[in-house]
């Protein structure tokens, strides 16, 4: 059988929803990296227009798309349910998705592909960067919401959607193995970098440890929480819904403030080559800190507040781990759009990393005058 093209591939999935209406637009939609997504406008007679998020799932990356789709399904209906004692709207505050025509909450062409639909959320928008601290303020508000909300979800009945996704250790130990193949002959030039991971090998076992001591509580994280991550409204700027719950999964809090922490408080961009302009800013590690846990309503330990700035250290070590290891190995992970990308990506974490390390007591400070 011959293969069908993009657009016969399209009517097919769109007729396996059996959207209501009459389709007036399907056009690309978002900036994000994994998933193919598409916006499609339809028009209800009288109840004027209706936008739907059709998206298909990247299997490169989630290798099991229904396991993947049972951990939305039921993370947001316990949402829904959440929301709804709280007063909320759950049409607004969390994901919906939208069943195919047979009842399922997925399609899989006749491809072999995965696509999923959910209910657009309107007048609301996503930003890539912190263009004001009031966004990067409401983004730590709905984590910490997400974290209040779930707090009594039963993590460990959440499939794993990506293998050892935050496992430090095994992170670390997967480098070893890069420098130690060294395919590409380019371990003698990063001698520095890889001396710096080396060197902090306690930091990649420490969550581990704590794990398997049971000192810190497994629970439901998102696990990639960046600021594009969150839905804000367009008219009030307050944080509206947290999106792209692929990698929802069993976590640490520490993961969810961390990677945060990571990618909003740095002065600087991933992959900015002038070292000297990437700090992490103490200003916005507060606000977003005090956000943060003002959002998880007090359903954090003390323990988990107190190890918040090891979550943000951590989290920032192990994505500069992940880029040095994909330099090394051919750079076979994470797109590339220059030679030696991931390699100015790695050094922006690892400065990061040494400048969080000068700050620690500050940062141990501000994270404590929120422990009550």
């Amino acid at each position: 059988m011959m293969a069908k093209t993009t657009e016969e591939r399209m009517d097919e999935v769109i007729e396996a929803y059996g959207f209501e209406g009459t389709l007036v637009s399907n056009q690309p939609f978002g900036n994000g990296h994994i998933n193919d997504t598409r916006v499609l406008l339809y028009e209800i007679g009288r109840m004027g227009r209706l936008r739907v998020i059709l998206q298909r799932i990247n299997r490169n990356v989630f290798k099991n798309p229904e396991q993947l789709m049972e951990n939305i399904v039921n993370v947001t209906a316990y949402l829904r349910r959440k929301i709804e004692e709280k007063g909320g709207d759950p049409l607004r505050e969390t994901l919906n998705v939208i069943p195919a025509r047979d009842g399922k909450f997925f399609y899989k062409d006749s491809q072999e592909e995965y696509w999923r639909a959910y209910t657009f959320i309107t007048d609301a928008s996503c930003y890539d960067v912190v263009e004001n601290q009031n966004d990067f303020y409401e983004t730590a508000l709905a984590f910490g919401n997400f974290q209040a909300l779930l707090a009594d979800y039963p993590a460990e009945t959440l499939h794993e959607t990506i293998e050892k996704f935050h496992d430090t250790r095994n992170r670390f130990a997967v480098f070893k193995k890069a420098v130690e193949d060294d395919v590409m002959g380019r371990a003698e030039s990063v001698r520095r970098e890889i001396e710096f991971v080396l060197e902090r090998e306690k930091d990649a076992n420490f969550f581990s440890e704590l794990i398997e001591k049971k000192e810190i509580p497994i629970r439901v994280t998102h696990n990639d929480t960046k600021l594009n991550n969150i839905m804000i409204d367009n008219k009030t700027g307050k944080g509206v819904c947290v999106i792209d719950l692929d990698t929802v999964m069993p976590g640490l809090a520490m993961y969810d403030f961390g990677d945060s922490i990571r990618f909003g408080a740095s002065t600087g961009e991933e992959d900015e080559k002038d070292l000297d302009k990437v700090s992490c800013d103490m200003e916005l590690f507060e606000l977003y800190t005090k956000g943060f846990l003002k959002g998880c309503d007090g359903k954090l330990t003390s323990r988990e507040i107190e190890l918040m700035p090891m979550g943000a250290k951590v989290m920032t070590y192990e994505c500069g781990i992940r880029f040095l290891t994909d330099y090394l190995q051919g750079d076979v992970y994470f797109r590339i759009h220059r030679p030696e990308h991931n390699l100015d990506r790695c050094r922006t974490q690892l400065k990061l990393v040494a400048d969080m390390e000068k700050k620690w007591q500050t940062m141990q400070e501000i994270v404590a005058k929120y422990n009550k």
